[in-house]
């Protein structure tokens, strides 16, 4: 969606286009006051056709990164994403929650987690457990309100309880990493003096702390999957002789190509397997960046979500000893597309 001067206001998706637009003029009393300023503003329309909805939502999601509309960023969704956020500068160091990572800005940032929730209870349990409760937030060297009541170790009147408290970050902080579970022991062995001390409650509410902090070391199934960076075959049929190939790597499409129904099929397929994978720049094995997130959602779920049948294909077997593997594989996989190309025989 443009302006009178051409400049992109908008960009969606849609599988009816026309509905989808007439959405914008229909029933305006109900629309939010940014989707009556975006209609006050439009002047021009352009469109792209896909041969996928899968196809749309990576277009989509590309656009977006790329031209940055004013109205996606103002209508955006809640954020599905949240990462914690350690300032590593200053006096005052504390663990907020964010939903936008701000690269150089003196944080180190972990994530990103889905649920809010969980990750409000993990450090929730992290601060009840270290005292890191501290309410002095103006850094005047004077003891705090929880500081009286035993919830902070006192890192606001300076001294050795600031190195301790700024210790315990760094020790959550190589926690996160996962190269330290020193802060999963002790607090451990806080449950077990508590329960042995016969402080039932106390132990219980340990219990629950240790659950809560542990849960921020399990990843999103579609991070494990994306961070492996498969090479990835996808098929999908479009109609009963036609069918699109997707070569994909990461959250990248390397190449993409429909395919009529034709007895040599297979080996057309392979040629482009062999030529995209085999001379694809190795990529190092990593954690997935918050710029990758999106298209990683998107390639996750339309593996997983019935409309295609994909096939990862190991290294070795790009390898030409190990065609044959591949062969197989291949036949097998356009057996499994839905009304298959290849009858049985």
């Amino acid at each position: 969606m443009k302006d009178s001067q051409g400049q992109i206001l908008y960009v969606g998706k849609a599988k009816n286009l026309k509905n989808r637009v007439q959405s914008y003029f229909r029933n305006s009393t109900n629309h939010s006051p940014k989707i009556n300023k975006l209609v006050k503003h439009l002047r021009d329309f352009d469109y792209i056709l896909t041969d996928t909805e899968f196809e749309a939502f990576m277009l989509e999601c590309q656009l977006i990164k790329s031209i940055k509309p004013l109205y996606n960023r103002m209508m955006k969704s809640p954020q599905s994403f949240i990462y914690i956020a350690i300032c590593l500068t200053g006096r005052n160091r504390k663990i907020d929650i964010v939903f936008n990572p701000n690269e150089n800005d003196g944080k180190v940032y972990f994530g990103p987690y889905t649920s809010r929730r969980n990750v409000e209870r993990a450090i929730r349990g992290l601060k009840e457990c270290f005292k890191l409760n501290c309410s002095n937030s103006n850094g005047t060297s004077s003891a705090c309100l929880n500081y009286s009541l035993g919830l902070c170790l006192g890192r606001c009147l300076g001294g050795p309880a600031e190195q301790q408290y700024n210790d315990i970050l760094d020790r959550f902080m190589d926690f996160l990493k996962g190269t330290d579970m020193s802060i999963l022991e002790d607090m451990n062995q806080m449950m077990l003096n508590a329960s042995e001390n016969f402080e039932f409650e106390a132990a219980s509410a340990y219990r629950d702390h240790i659950q809560a902090v542990s849960s921020l070391l399990k990843k999103e199934k579609v991070i494990e999957f994306t961070e492996e960076n498969y090479n990835i075959a996808a098929i999908e049929r479009l109609t009963d002789t036609t069918i699109k190939l997707f070569l994909i790597k990461r959250t990248d499409i390397l190449f993409s190509q429909c395919y009529a129904e034709a007895s040599n099929i297979s080996e057309k397929i392979k040629t482009n397997i062999l030529a995209y994978f085999k001379n694809d720049e190795a990529i190092a094995a990593g954690e997935v960046s918050r710029h990758e997130i999106d298209a990683a959602h998107i390639i996750y779920r339309y593996l997983h979500s019935g409309s295609c049948s994909y096939l990862i294909v190991p290294e070795n077997w790009l390898e030409p000893e190990n065609h044959s593997s591949l062969d197989l594989a291949l036949v097998n996989l356009l057996n499994n597309t839905s009304s298959p190309l290849y009858k049985n025989e």
